[in-house]
């Protein structure tokens, strides 16, 4: 497994996976460096990490991605540490994510030391828990 910052060679299976943002902002989240690719040991594109800043200064996880092969095996807990230690380089020393009121990525969060900091409930949506841990 290899961790790297994504390319304009990843371009196209971002665009082709992650449906939650434009084609502009995918290019520009690989420019500034704010998408991390995770590649299994044939070289292929097996998840990503996808991040933005809250309040414009504070690292935040906006998607993570796995595919589900590779799920429950440490991926994302190794995806989610390299990230932490980019943003420790960088000087950061808060990092944030929220998740929907699903227990299994509440769990995953919790397990790697973040901690429930406040939740935004929005009309006809469900809940959004939101983390922060100290890096």
């Amino acid at each position: 497994m290899k961790i790297e910052y994504g390319s304009e060679l990843d371009f196209q299976f971002i665009l082709d996976n992650d449906r939650h943002v434009s084609k502009r902002l995918i290019k520009n989240k690989l420019k500034e460096k704010e998408i991390m690719i995770v590649k299994n040991q044939d070289n292929k594109i097996i998840g990503w990490l996808r991040y933005s800043y809250f309040w414009d200064n504070t690292p935040f996880i906006n998607m993570i991605y796995l595919n589900e092969n590779y799920r429950n095996k440490g991926v994302g807990k190794q995806l989610v540490r390299f990230w932490e230690a980019e943003m420790r380089s960088k000087g950061y020393e808060l990092v944030m994510t929220s998740t929907l009121s699903n227990e299994q990525a509440q769990h995953f969060y919790r397990r790697l030391g973040y901690k429930d900091s406040g939740s935004l409930l929005l009309d006809n949506e469900p809940l959004e828990i939101i983390f922060t841990k100290r890096i």
